[in-house]
C-alpha cells in the first residue's frame, strides 16, 4: 500500500507557475506509474499528467502540454507538477494518484491510491 501527501497548492495570479509535490510512503515507490489528475466543481477528475515508475515516459493532457512538466526523483519518494503559464482554466483541487498494472496514457480515476488533494486557484 502507498501513502500519498501533495502540497504546493496556492492562489496565483494568471501567467504565474506553481509547483506541487506528492511525497509517498509505503513500499516499492519506484514500481508505480505515478499521476496528477484535477478536479474542478461540477466536473469529473481527470488526468493532468503521469510518468512512468523509471521516469522515462510521460504523457499530458492537451490542455496542459507545454505548460506543465512532470517529474519524479525516487530516492526522495517524490512526485512533482511544475505549472507555468497558469490560467483561470487550471483552478481545480490537484490529485497525486500512484497505480500498478497500467501504462502512463492509460491512467484512471478507477485505480491506484490517491492522496488528499490540493486545491490550486488561478486569479484573472
Amino acid at each position: 500500500q502507498v501513502q500519498l501527501v501533495e502540497s504546493g497548492g496556492g492562489l496565483v495570479q494568471a501567467g504565474g507557475s506553481l509547483r506541487l509535490s506528492c511525497k509517498a510512503s509505503g513500499r516499492a515507490f519506484s514500481a508505480y506509474n505515478m499521476g496528477w489528475f484535477r478536479q474542478a466543481p461540477g466536473n469529473e477528475r481527470g488526468i493532468v499528467a503521469a510518468i512512468s515508475p523509471s521516469g522515462t515516459r510521460t504523457y499530458y493532457a492537451d490542455s496542459v502540454e507545454g505548460r506543465f512538466t512532470i517529474s519524479r526523483d525516487n530516492a526522495k519518494n517524490t512526485v512533482y507538477l511544475q505549472m507555468n503559464s497558469l490560467n483561470p482554466d487550471d483552478t481545480a483541487v490537484y490529485y497525486c494518484n500512484a497505480a500498478l498494472g497500467t501504462s502512463v496514457q492509460a491512467m484512471s480515476p478507477q485505480r491506484g491510491y490517491w492522496g488528499q488533494g490540493t486545491q490550486v486557484t488561478v486569479s484573472s
